[in-house]
Order: C-alpha cells, then sequence, then structure tokens
C-alpha cells in the first residue's frame, strides 16, 4: 500500500494535514525516526504542546524533515491518523486481524483513540488510534499478549509456518536513524552498549511511559516485558546475570 517509507506522506494523505512546502516534504520513515517537525494540530492539540520549547513554542523555528529528532506523541497519533487513510479501515482491526489473531493473543487488549478522533472515511465512522496515552487513549494489553509481540519480532515477523511482516523488516526498523544513533523505526538501540552496557549491542525495545518496555534480544533468545519498572537497564542485566550463573 506504501510504495516507499522515503515518499512523501503528502502523496498518500491529501487533506490538508500534509500540505506546503514543509509539512510536504515529510516522509513516512520521517514519521518513524521522529524527525519530522511536522507543524499543525490534531485533535485540538497543537504539535508543540507535547514537549514546548522557548518562551513562544507556537512561533518555534521549523526544522527541515529528517534533520532534528524530537519524541512527540502528537506526530506518532498523526502517523497513526496516515495510516488509516492509506488501509480505510481502524487500525485496531488491521491489528488484531494481521498480527494478533494469528500469534494467538487474548481478545483482552483495547486501543482506544481520543472522543474528538472520529473520521469518516468511505462512508463509515472510525476512530482514529492514538500512540500512547500522554493525551489518553493508547493501547491497554496484557504482559502476556506483549510478550507474544515481542517474540513475533525476535522471529522476524514468522509465527510458525505463517510469515506476517517481511523478514527483513526488523533489520530495517532497527538501522540507526540520521539524527539519533540510539533509535531506529520507533524502536530503541543498543547502540555502543550504551544504554544497557550488559547486553548485546544488536538488542532492542519499546519504551512506553512509566517504565514499560518491550526487550528482544536475538543472542540471548530472549524477549523480557517490563512493567513499571523505572530502571530498565539494571532490570534487564539481572536476568542476564541470572541467565549466565544458571
Amino acid at each position: 500500500r506504501i510504495a516507499s517509507l522515503d515518499d512523501p506522506v503528502a502523496r498518500y494523505v491529501d487533506d490538508g494535514k500534509f500540505d506546503g512546502e514543509h509539512n510536504g516534504a515529510i516522509t513516512w520513515r520521517h514519521l518513524l525516526e521522529q524527525n519530522s517537525d511536522w507543524s499543525g494540530t490534531l485533535w485540538d492539540v497543537p504539535d508543540w504542546a507535547d514537549r514546548p520549547e522557548g518562551d513562544d513554542p507556537a512561533n518555534r523555528p521549523l526544522h527541515a524533515p529528517g534533520t532534528r529528532y524530537e519524541y512527540n506523541d502528537v506526530r506518532v497519533n498523526l502517523l497513526a491518523y496516515a495510516l488509516l487513510q492509506v488501509f480505510r479501515q481502524p487500525l485496531p482491526q488491521v491489528l488484531r486481524e494481521r498480527i494478533m489473531d494469528p500469534i494467538g493473543a487474548s481478545n483482552t487488549w483495547r486501543w482506544y483513540g481520543y472522543e474528538n478522533s472520529w473520521v469518516e472515511l468511505d462512508g463509515q465512522r472510525m476512530q482514529s488510534v492514538s500512540g500512547g496515552g500522554h493525551f489518553g487513549g493508547g493501547l491497554f494489553i496484557s504482559t502476556a499478549d506483549h510478550a507474544r509481540f515481542g517474540l513475533l519480532h525476535l522471529r522476524d515477523g514468522r509465527w510458525g509456518e505463517a510469515r506476517l511482516f517481511p523478514a527483513d523488516w526488523m533489520a530495517t526498523a532497527t538501522t540507526p536513524s540520521a539524527t539519533k544513533d540510539d533509535y531506529g523505526l520507533l524502536w530503541w538501540l543498543n547502540t555502543g552498549r550504551r544504554a544497557i552496557p550488559e547486553a548485546p549491542e544488536s538488542a532492542y525495545w519499546v519504551a512506553g511511559f512509566g517504565g514499560n518496555y518491550i526487550y528482544v534480544d536475538r543472542e540471548n533468545d530472549l524477549v523480557i516485558v517490563l512493567r513499571w519498572v523505572p530502571d530498565h537497564a539494571g532490570a534487564i542485566a539481572r536476568v542476564l546475570g541470572a541467565l549466565r550463573r544458571s
């Protein structure tokens, strides 16, 4: 559905969200690497509200897309909105059909947006979900389901005899971005073993607010799910230490 990560998103979403010289230059890769510097308002929340900078964040200088990293939930929500425009069906339904049901996840997880994040596509009313819970919404999911999700990525998209995403996707997703060498496509990296010295440099993870992590470690054939753990590096180091002693 998307020919290349380096395609401008404006080629796929033409409702004004990616109009203009600045926003029009933003690619899918920029959104995934969190260096788009998209400027605008989504669901009544301006882009600068997540992490305001300076005395007048509403009139901040813009940085060319792909030149400056900033973790920003408004822009992650924008990515979800753009994908909704491409799939033309609710993303929770896509996730369930393409990933969660095939890996045997439970039926207890839920993915929510905001009260005002409803859109109409092809005559159907759908909710655009949020990427995180910073402003509400987000993914509510059990540790066991998170672990299955992590195991799918450890196996490079294969679950049993089924291939759920391309074999080379994780190599792409864990390639350091040009603007932050310990961040790929929404995955955190152990570049130079700086974040977790005891872990392999090839380890990677996703991190949620409050200390929630899915850690994937191919060298140790290991997936670790942590909940509300402020020191994830220490927790993972202790698990790896216990494995080495066993």
